[in-house]
């Protein structure tokens, strides 16, 4: 079995690369965790208990990391030490940042105005934003262009927010 401290890829067998096989890292998964569920160790000592904790730790938190693509690339480039460092590092390319303010100009105008259909009309368009960075962001992972996909991560994580408040204000709206 892999150690503690190998790559999550090298943990569940699988190529270091930004596209990752769902179905194959699921699989894979699902083995790790019949090899080293708690479960399994119940009759054990402590000690064996223990470390089968850890390592079920180590498989969800892989598991939940290469699943995510943003997690996955975060992940990646904090493999190749780029520490994206999202909530510190807020420079980004000017269009970017104009995009952003016209993003919240026009929530906070749906939100104002009520108007639910806008707000999932902005939301679409961001997820067709995310779509096409996600697109750019794994050509730049697998061309090993790592401070361009740092700011393409913390670009993603700024859609990411942004999605979720406006989620969170069609959900208020809907309720209201």
């Amino acid at each position: 079995m892999a150690s503690l401290t190998d790559s999550h890829f090298d943990l569940f067998g699988l190529p270091p690369t930004f596209a990752v096989d769902r179905q194959k890292l699921d699989d894979a998964y699902r083995i790790v965790q019949a090899q080293v569920h708690p479960d399994r160790f119940a009759a054990a000592g402590d000690a064996q208990r223990r470390l089968a904790m850890q390592w079920a730790t180590h498989a969800n938190e892989a598991h939940q990391t290469l699943r995510d693509p943003l997690k996955r690339a975060r992940y990646m480039l904090s493999l190749r030490s780029v520490d994206v460092d999202g909530e510190n590092n807020t420079a980004m390319e000017s269009a970017f940042l104009m995009r952003q303010m016209e993003w919240r100009e026009n929530i906070e105008d749906a939100a104002g105005a009520k108007n639910i259909g806008a707000l999932e009309a902005l939301l679409d368009e961001l997820r067709e934003e995310e779509r096409v960075r996600f697109t750019k962001l794994e050509a730049l992972i697998d061309s090993r262009s790592d401070q361009a996909a740092g700011e393409a991560v913390r670009q993603l994580m700024f859609i990411e927010r942004v999605a979720h408040e406006i989620g969170a204000q069609i959900e208020r709206l809907e309720h209201a």
